[in-house]
């Protein structure tokens, strides 16, 4: 709450200033224009009375500050919700139908979640019970995975040992991704391919597969499409028109494919 406070403070200083600034150079240029000699003295000291007077206004009404925040935010909040809009319709294949991504639940359901995750985020790890309620409780919802590694080398050699699997292995890719997500301490290639492993994969396959240039667009795809919606955290989701970022959990989720169902 104190940083928050802070940048509205910021803000509406930033704001008012603007406004007083703008007002002084009004008054500048109407004396600029008349022919009293006392306007260029006149025009020295407005700006130190109206500083003083902004100084006073925001220190017998600081709510103010807050107010410009909550606006600056709402204003921001609307112009990001309209850009990831617009990059969603320019995108709608990659994001909903990319081959190489991983598609859990009805294949043809009638509202699909997308989720960008990261194998080592303990948010990721705590929002996979609210997928796998989702999926029993919802036949018609299709959830679509983007393997989005951004927590370190672990995560990535990780992710590349999973894409590798669900190459080789497609039908067993759901059990892995619930072992490795769900597991303890850190994913990485080693705890990655003892799954893939005990799941019945061969690991020389598996390691050649590892090699594939397929598997760096792939990444390279999700990283473009994370960057242009504006998507800097797991999880965070795709549903509709609209980016969700962290992890709300299954009811909140139910919720927002309720309303796409009702539009």
């Amino acid at each position: 709450m104190a940083k928050v406070a802070l940048i509205g403070a910021a803000a509406g200083l930033v704001s008012i200033a603007a406004l007083a600034l703008g007002y002084h150079a009004g008054r500048t240029d109407l004396m600029a224009s008349a022919p009293d000699k006392t306007a260029v003295t006149a025009s020295t000291t407005d700006r130190t009375e109206i500083e003083g007077i902004v100084r006073n206004y925001l220190i017998n009404n600081p709510e103010v500050m807050l107010e410009v925040q909550t606006a600056l935010n709402t204003k921001q909040e609307a112009a990001q919700k309209e850009a990831s809009t617009q990059v969603i319709g320019e995108n709608k294949d990659k994001i909903f139908q990319s081959a190489n991504d991983a598609v859990f639940g009805n294949p043809t359901g009638d509202v699909t979640i997308v989720e960008f995750f990261d194998y080592n985020c303990g948010y990721c790890k705590k929002a996979l019970p609210d997928m796998d309620a989702l999926l029993k409780s919802d036949p018609n919802l299709r959830f679509v995975m983007k393997e989005f590694p951004i927590l370190g080398a672990d995560s990535t050699r990780a992710h590349i040992v999973a894409k590798a699997f669900k190459a080789v292995m497609p039908e067993k890719y759901l059990e892995f991704h619930r072992d490795l997500l769900g597991g303890e301490g850190r994913a990485t290639e080693a705890s990655a391919m003892a799954i893939a492993v005990k799941l019945g994969a061969n690991e020389a396959q598996i390691r050649e597969k590892m090699n594939s240039p397929e598997i760096t667009k792939s990444f390279q795809e999700t990283y473009d499409l994370a960057n242009n919606l504006s998507i800097t955290g797991t999880p965070s989701y795709v549903v509709g028109t609209e980016v969700v970022p962290g992890a709300l959990g299954a009811d909140a989720l139910a919720e927002r494919i309720s309303h796409i169902r009702n539009k």
